[in-house]
């Protein structure tokens, strides 16, 4: 049973003739019991909310941004007219509107309730219950009722970084001959023969061909395909810090570092699927988290924005030993590793260094971070003693990160370290170079 506003001020204007009367004991227990039958009929009349029979419909599955449609059929099975509301909860983060429907049911009637969704979270969104009032006829009281109409709605990454693509893939394009660009360098599939000019490579003469003809002839080359690309995303605490701008929220606060991680690995499987290479990816910290192996082309981001979806970071130090180990399971030969993780020197000193060169002896390695913007921002203040504090320490984190990124590369280990919104096409540049040089 629940009881509405209108018990509450029939109860407070009873006050009046309570105060009036020369009996206030007996005008009290008059009124009271008064309101109670009132209450009580009101509630036998109400129509039972285990009458309805609940079905849902609707969007499965949409971009982090989209807005996403449910929708709730209800049908009352009983005998009695139900007037009352509906209320279709969801988790906060779904941002469900509206709260409740009002519906007015007569028997064997149905209606669609339409919510609508604008999660501000990747992930699966699940429905909590449908809560259903059903309403007497004078309004003072009713029944209610929650209900199971279980639906998960998967939420999955924006891909924001696909603006990027078209220029990548161009580039691309020159790499692999579609514009007269020729490519020189060790490493690289042997595409045709020409003449030597000024400013080739002597490396790259071919002496037998030269030795047959009265001029100096050189081979060119073209990036290779098939190589094998592994993407591994750090999802150890580093990730859950939240760096940048939201660009999916109409507050911006922030988007987790894993989320920066996650759509710069989408957008290096596009661009290393449309050159040719095989994309495997790899979620880890302590244990491994998501994994898409041996996809087709086709499949591919398919596969790995459902596999991205329901990461979340995990609030554990990440084992990077187990994070080599299992790179080292899952791909035999040679390959681009590339680790998405961050610059934090007190997590790498002792988890990834150590074990690096496992990874970097038999594979090349680029170690990709987002970067802080606020820590610049801090860096630059020196109008008070509090910020000056602030630009010291500020200093400090960007002095150990730079140290530590040497070290990487001191190691043999391309390292790319750029602001949030970079990371993606920075990452996606250093691919290309190293398409172009004949390192991969």
């Amino acid at each position: 049973m629940v009881l509405t506003g209108r018990t509450g001020l029939l109860a407070l204007l009873g006050v009046l003739p309570i105060a009036l009367s020369p009996w206030p004991a007996t005008a009290f227990v008059v009124l009271l019991v008064v309101l109670l039958a009132a209450v009580a009929v009101d509630v036998l009349l109400a129509a039972s909310p285990r009458a309805l029979s609940l079905s849902r419909s609707g969007d499965a599955s949409a971009r982090l941004g989209e807005p996403v449609q449910v929708e709730l059929r209800v049908h009352n099975t009983g005998t009695r007219r139900f007037r009352g509301w509906v209320r279709d909860a969801w988790p906060p983060s779904a941002r469900a509107e509206p709260a409740r429907c009002a519906l007015d049911l007569g028997p064997d009637g149905t209606e669609v309730v339409r919510t609508r969704l604008r999660p501000v979270r990747r992930g699966d969104q699940a429905s909590a219950a449908v809560t259903a009032r059903s309403l007497g006829p004078l309004g003072l009281a009713g029944r209610q009722r929650s209900h199971r109409a279980p639906w998960t709605v998967r939420i999955l990454p924006p891909f924001l970084s696909r603006k990027h693509l078209p220029s990548r893939l161009a580039k691309l394009r020159e790499l692999d001959g579609m514009v007269p660009v020729l490519i020189r360098g060790q490493g690289t599939e042997f595409d045709s023969l020409r003449e030597y000019v000024v400013g080739d490579d002597v490396r790259s003469i071919d002496w037998r061909a030269t030795a047959r003809r009265n001029d100096v002839v050189v081979r060119t080359w073209r990036p290779e395909r098939d190589r094998r690309v592994v993407i591994v995303v750090d999802t150890g605490r580093t990730s859950a810090g939240r760096v940048g701008v939201d660009p999916t929220a109409a507050d911006p606060g922030g988007w987790p570092r894993l989320d920066w991680s996650l759509d710069a690995a989408l957008l290096l499987a596009a661009l290393a699927t449309r050159a040719g290479d095989h994309v495997d990816f790899l979620a880890h910290d302590r244990v491994s988290r998501a994994a898409v192996v041996g996809a087709s082309r086709t499949e591919l981001l398919a596969q790995l924005v459902q596999a991205m979806a329901p990461l979340e970071p995990a609030l554990v130090e990440s084992d990077f030993t187990a994070t080599v180990s299992a790179v080292q399971r899952r791909v035999r030969r040679r390959a681009l590793v590339v680790l998405l993780t961050d610059l934090n020197a007190s997590a790498l000193d002792e988890g990834l260094l150590p074990v690096l060169p496992q990874l970097s002896a038999k594979h090349q390695v680029i170690v990709a971070a987002v970067s802080d913007p606020r820590v610049d921002e801090l860096a630059a203040g020196r109008s008070d003693a509090a910020q000056v504090y602030d630009a010291a320490a500020a200093e400090k984190s960007r002095n150990d990160r730079g140290a530590l990124a040497a070290r990487l590369r001191h190691s043999g280990v391309e390292v790319v370290d750029a602001a949030p919104e970079d990371l993606a096409p920075a990452l996606a540049d250093r691919y290309l170079a190293m398409k172009a040089s004949g390192r991969l």
